[in-house]
């Protein structure tokens, strides 16, 4: 069964059926790579002769590696990136005029039903304890880009391309891009992109923001690596749990007491533990800090603080 937004109306992409997966089992994966190192974890989206093109595979896999690692405590960053040449060209397209009809494609028929993949995925990685990097090494259209948009830091390679193609396909925005987008790039330079549904060069997705940084094609890896053992090497991974939930479900917030609120219990639960003391007596001490605490088993008792919304 194909899935989502493709990079090129005239191409077409193989879309097996995923299988029936045993939920004790671990999962095989076959479209993506999945590799830790230095406590690093690297996702590779591995379609390379199909442009990294989304399959309901490749999503059912992604949405297994994002759960294994925020449960491994050995994985304290993860890395996206995609093989070949191209990150992602959004959605495999094999079934032509039938690819965005899921009443044809005998999914759920009701408007009241239907959920969009892509928004789950996104939910997921909004949701993670484990800091998120995407590194763009190619083009990256429809839900290839959308799927960024709520990871924590955004590269790109000189060779990339980014598109928020919908309107040129005839369908809408996902994967609560209308929510992410407006928040990363302001709502006017949103709207040109996704109303136009242009594809533009890396160096203007940096000049607004959509990426912090543009590297050469060789560097674009090392970078993200460089980052991450950044993180990895020198802060506590609960305090890093912590604070990247406190950024992202802050965006919502009415207003600034609402952040009061959250940082003040977080603050006097933190200031207690034993990472804190160690920070501080590492830095005492003129000496790397040593943190032990683990995510998986060590968050606070009022995390997750918020109320997992019910799709109805």
């Amino acid at each position: 069964m194909p899935w989502r937004f493709g990079i090129d109306p005239a191409a077409t992409f193989d879309a097996p059926m995923p299988g029936i997966l045993d939920p004790k089992a671990p999962m095989e994966y076959t479209e993506i790579k999945y590799e830790v190192a230095d406590a690093v974890l690297t996702i590779t989206l591995n379609r390379p002769d199909n442009l990294n093109a989304y399959t309901l595979v490749m999503d059912s896999e992604l949405k297994d590696a994002l759960d294994r690692a925020d449960a491994d405590d050995d994985v304290r960053v993860v890395i996206l990136t995609g093989a070949g040449r191209a990150f992602c060209a959004g959605a495999d397209l094999t079934t032509g005029d039938k690819t965005f009809d899921y009443k044809a494609l005998g999914l759920e028929d009701t408007l009241e039903a239907v959920r969009d993949p892509g928004g789950v995925t996104t939910l997921r990685l909004y949701d993670m304890k484990k800091p998120v990097i995407a590194a763009i090494n190619g083009p990256a259209v429809g839900f290839g880009i959308t799927m960024t948009l709520p990871m924590d830091i955004r590269l790109a390679s000189s060779d990339a391309r980014m598109g928020f193609v919908f309107a040129r396909r005839g369908i809408t925005l996902e994967a609560c891009s209308s929510w992410f987008l407006p928040r990363i790039v302001g709502i006017s330079t949103a709207a040109e992109w996704v109303l136009t549904g242009r594809v533009f060069e890396a160096e203007e997705a940096l000049a607004r923001g959509l990426v912090s940084e543009l590297l050469a094609p060789d560097d674009l890896m090392p970078r993200a690596r460089e980052i991450a053992a950044e993180i990895a090497r020198n802060t506590s991974t609960v305090s890093v749990a912590l604070c990247r939930q406190l950024l992202w479900k802050m965006l919502g917030a009415d207003h600034p007491m609402e952040a009061h609120k959250l940082e003040s219990r977080c603050m006097f639960w933190a200031g207690a533990q034993a990472d804190a003391a160690e920070g501080i007596i590492s830095f005492l001490e003129k000496r790397p800090p040593k943190f032990t605490m683990k995510p998986g088993s060590q968050m606070p008792e009022f995390y997750p603080w918020w109320t997992d919304r019910p799709f109805k």
